[in-house]
């Protein structure tokens, strides 16, 4: 599975883009409440701490301090959070770069449906005005 992943990441961002949605920060909005998406910050501990999360997110990080992906125990994890197998999830990150190759694992590799991005990451949220939560402890913040 890491080799999988390895090989993802040497994709250029023309490569998963047609198969993961990319969403503006209003539709990851709407999709949340009306949809009971769930919304998953893939970034570090440190981003988190440095500039908070989306409310109602749960921290998943994707990569450990060495630049790692255990891809079964994320996967594993990220099963845990959803409520049922059709469950949209709108994945975060500081950029959209991480998120979308993410994206592209679960659904490329792993034939996931109801995947997304926010497009821009965290990033194009701040630029558009909405707040974020503190860092806190807990996986979730709610």
């Amino acid at each position: 599975m890491n080799l999988i992943f390895a090989g993802l990441l040497l994709c250029s961002q023309a490569a998963w883009a047609d198969e993961v949605t990319g969403i503006s920060p209003e539709q990851l909005l709407d999709m949340q409440h009306n949809q009971n998406a769930l919304v998953v910050d893939i970034r570090t501990e440190a981003e988190w701490r440095n500039s908070g999360v989306i409310a109602d997110s749960h921290k998943l990080q994707s990569f450990d301090r060495q630049g790692h992906f255990d891809a079964e125990k994320w996967l594993t994890d990220l099963r845990k959070l959803k409520s049922s197998s059709d469950q949209p999830v709108i994945l975060v990150c500081r950029s959209g770069n991480r998120s979308g190759k993410v994206g592209a694992l679960l659904t490329q590799q792993l034939g996931m449906k109801n995947i997304y991005h926010l497009n821009n990451g965290l990033q194009a949220w701040l630029e558009s005005g909405h707040p974020v939560s503190p860092n806190c402890l807990q996986v979730a913040c709610k």
